[in-house]
């Protein structure tokens, strides 16, 4: 059975983005933390400000609840809290520790250390060209019904 280049382009697409999570928690395990934790630490890092849960939720594109489980180890594991926003109290914004940033220092290197790797044998034109058409992929899925 031969299947459509969109199938292939599909699986092709799941199956890369999974390996490439993969390889960065392979490199990551001896820090202690895994996916959804090192994620999260490194939007927050991204971002140079505390978020609010629900933005955190919708830039890691999880569930709120799925992400209080992470908030939660995150914090009772020091690399994290929670802060009440200035301008409505029912938020609650996350923040990275002095312990939270400094792991996220080991993270940014060891996951850049990855992606140098991955990348190395790419041509920087196919680069350019495959970054530009998974944006476009993206956000055609993000505005889909």
């Amino acid at each position: 059975m031969a299947f459509s280049i969109e199938e292939r382009f599909s699986a092709a697409l799941y199956h890369a983005s999974r390996a490439w999570r993969q390889a960065i928690d392979r490199r990551l395990k001896d820090l202690g933390i895994g996916q959804a934790g090192w994620m999260a630490i490194a939007v927050v890092a991204a971002a140079g400000e505390p978020l609010p849960q629900t933005e955190l939720a919708r830039r890691l594109g999880v569930e709120n609840p799925t992400l209080v489980v992470t908030i939660d180890r995150l914090t009772a594991g020091g690399l994290a809290v929670r802060v009440p926003s200035s301008t409505d109290r029912r938020i609650k914004l996350v923040a990275l520790t002095e312990a939270g940033t400094k792991l996220y220092e080991k993270v940014k290197s060891q996951a850049d250390q990855v992606r140098n790797e991955l990348l190395a044998h790419i041509d920087k034109d196919h680069l350019q060209l495959m970054t530009e058409l998974l944006e476009s992929v993206r956000e055609k899925a993000e505005s889909a019904p």
